[in-house]
């Protein structure tokens, strides 16, 4: 199956490793105009010169004016990867409001707050488009350490589903993508170890980890015309984890 999104603005939060370079790197391949934003000028630089089409862009995007200035000037943009995350592993009792404050204004309001932008200037040019937030099968299940995580990928299923439902007539489609464990920077932090991550592969029947390239093609079907029928989805990339 061939997807193209030639003539198409797409940008890309959280592109500066990981998953979101990835889907940085393919969503330019298959033709897009790429936007890659991320708070690391150093890891964009180097997406740059792999691929010098890709326009960067630097900011903390936990700082909600700062990235309404940073972006002002991007549009049109015709779609949304809303990937920037972060984890914080703690024990519920531990955990302070520092914590809190930062993996919520990381996961949930900076993607409310882009998701915000874009939509404002797809509904003013009455243009249809297509937004994909990465969550996590964390949104759906408990792990231990990640309570605060879990909250945070839980409201971004919740959001997810309530804006698919308000732009579904303006025809702009807003899915999820809710991985497994993928062995990104992030993924290391909490499954580097063999003793936590041998546990946890068991109960997924696959019996391994996820690839970041099988999250980025997941991302390009839902972002592509391949998809025009389905909105307000949560598609698991989870080896039947969730399921089982």
């Amino acid at each position: 199956m061939e997807i193209s999104f030639h003539g198409k603005r797409a940008l890309v939060t959280g592109a500066s490793q990981g998953i979101g370079r990835d889907i940085a790197l393919q969503l330019a391949k298959c033709g897009a105009k790429v936007i890659a934003v991320a708070r690391n000028k150093e890891l964009l630089d180097e997406l740059k010169n792999e691929n010098p089409s890709i326009d960067t862009l630097s900011v903390d995007l936990s700082d909600w004016k700062a990235t309404q200035n940073t972006l002002s000037n991007i549009f049109p943009i015709d779609l949304l990867v809303n990937n920037a995350g972060i984890v914080i592993l703690k024990p519920v009792p531990t955990f302070d409001e520092s914590d809190v404050d930062r993996i919520f204004d990381i996961n949930v309001k900076a993607l409310i707050n882009v998701t915000q932008m874009v939509t404002r200037d797809l509904l003013s040019r009455k243009s249809p488009g297509s937004i994909v937030n990465i969550s996590s099968q964390t949104a759906k299940v408990g792990l231990e350490r990640h309570s605060v995580y879990c909250g945070t990928k839980g409201a971004v299923d919740a959001y997810t589903r309530a804006v698919a439902l308000e732009l579904g007539p303006y025809n702009i489609r807003v899915n999820c993508v809710n991985p497994t464990v993928i062995m990104t920077e992030m993924g290391k932090k909490g499954y580097a170890d063999p003793k936590l991550a041998e546990p946890l592969k068991q109960k997924i029947p696959l019996r391994r980890f996820g690839e970041v390239r099988e999250v980025t093609d997941a991302v390009l079907f839902l972002l592509s015309d391949k998809a025009t029928m389905i909105t307000g989805e949560s598609l698991l990339v989870d080896g039947g984890y969730v399921q089982a």
